[in-house]
């Protein structure tokens, strides 16, 4: 699979001598003409691709799809393609290390318009996340302006936007 980028947060100078936890990750491009599949989260007032770690020994497209379910409802899942792999080293608290390296492992897919029902995790819910179909310039105008003007914003968001935008250009 192709490596799209490597993101390395700001608060991170060096990695020399740094303790790193790796976490791998996958994630799913759904398009359908111009609208995207998209998930929103009021805390962090922002859009992102569904997508999320990878359980130890998890194969890696069996997980893109277990994400996929359970964070949007998708039905009739196929048609999965590698799109590229985004590297990110960002802060980390947990795990008795201090960086975390994760490794986003991309991937297109058809899924059918209508939505079934999701699974998410009680911080999910807590975050006020839901799955939307949204024009893909809209979400990242909104991506951009939350990056430009909100103090909610998470780490992610650069990375999403990064995809978003990458995705507008390759596959519209």
């Amino acid at each position: 699979m192709r490596h799209l980028t490597t993101m390395i947060h700001p608060s991170i100078e060096h990695l020399d001598d740094q303790s790193i936890y790796k976490r791998n990750a996958a994630r799913s491009i759904v398009v359908n003409g111009e609208d995207i599949l998209l998930l929103y989260t009021e805390r962090y007032h922002d859009y992102t691709i569904p997508g999320g770690g990878i359980d130890e020994g998890e194969d890696i497209i069996a997980g893109m799809v277990r994400e996929l379910e359970e964070e949007t409802g998708a039905q009739n899942i196929r048609g999965i393609k590698p799109f590229g792999i985004v590297e990110e080293f960002r802060p980390w608290y947990k795990n008795n290390a201090n960086v975390m390296h994760m490794i986003s492992y991309c991937y297109t897919c058809k899924i059918d318009r209508v939505l079934g029902e999701t699974n998410y995790e009680d911080y999910e819910v807590k975050n006020g996340m839901k799955a939307v179909w949204i024009n893909i310039h809209e979400a990242i105008a909104h991506n951009e302006k939350t990056m430009a003007e909100s103090d909610k914003k998470g780490m992610s968001i650069e990375r999403e936007t990064y995809l978003l935008h990458l995705v507008a250009k390759e596959l519209l």
